[in-house]
C-alpha cells in the first residue's frame, strides 16, 4: 500500500469542557434613585436648581406679558398724540381715545391675564414632566 492510499483513521479529540462563570451579583451596584419631588421636598441643592428654574420661567413669562401689555398701554396715549385725526373721532357720542382708554383697555388686561395663566400652567406642567422622568 502506498502512502496515499492507506485509510486514515481519526482520532477521536477530546472538545474542551465549557465552564460557566457565574457571580453572585447580576446586576451592577446602582446609586439609589430619588424622585426629584424629594429633593425639592428635602430642599437640597438639586432641588433648589429645579426650583429655580420653574421660577426663573415664570419670572420671564410674567416679564413679557408685562411688558406687551406696557407697550399696548402705553402707546395708545402716543398714537392719539402722533395721530391728531384719532382725537376728533367719535364712538357712540363719546371721544375714541376716552372709550379706548376707559373700555377697551380692559378686555386686553383680561386677555393678557388668560394667557399668563395658561403659559403659566404649561409652564408648570412641562416641570412636573421633567421631575417625574428624573
Amino acid at each position: 500500500m502506498s502512502p496515499d492510499t492507506r485509510p486514515t483513521r481519526r482520532i477521536p479529540r477530546e472538545t474542551p469542557r465549557r465552564v460557566t462563570v457565574m457571580s453572585p451579583r447580576t446586576a451592577a451596584a446602582r446609586r439609589p434613585r430619588y424622585p426629584a419631588t424629594r429633593e425639592i421636598d428635602e430642599q437640597t441643592r438639586l432641588g433648589e436648581v429645579y426650583m429655580r428654574s420653574l421660577l426663573r420661567t415664570q419670572f420671564r413669562l410674567a416679564l413679557f406679558v408685562c411688558t406687551v401689555l406696557a407697550c399696548v398701554i402705553g402707546g395708545l396715549p402716543l398714537l392719539f398724540l402722533l395721530i391728531p385725526e384719532l382725537r376728533q373721532v367719535h364712538l357712540l357720542g363719546v371721544p375714541l381715545p376716552w372709550a379706548v382708554l376707559a373700555g377697551l383697555i380692559y378686555p386686553a388686561f383680561v386677555i393678557g391675564a388668560w394667557l399668563y395663566v395658561r403659559q403659566a400652567e404649561r409652564n408648570e406642567r412641562h416641570f412636573a414632566e421633567l421631575v417625574e422622568r428624573r
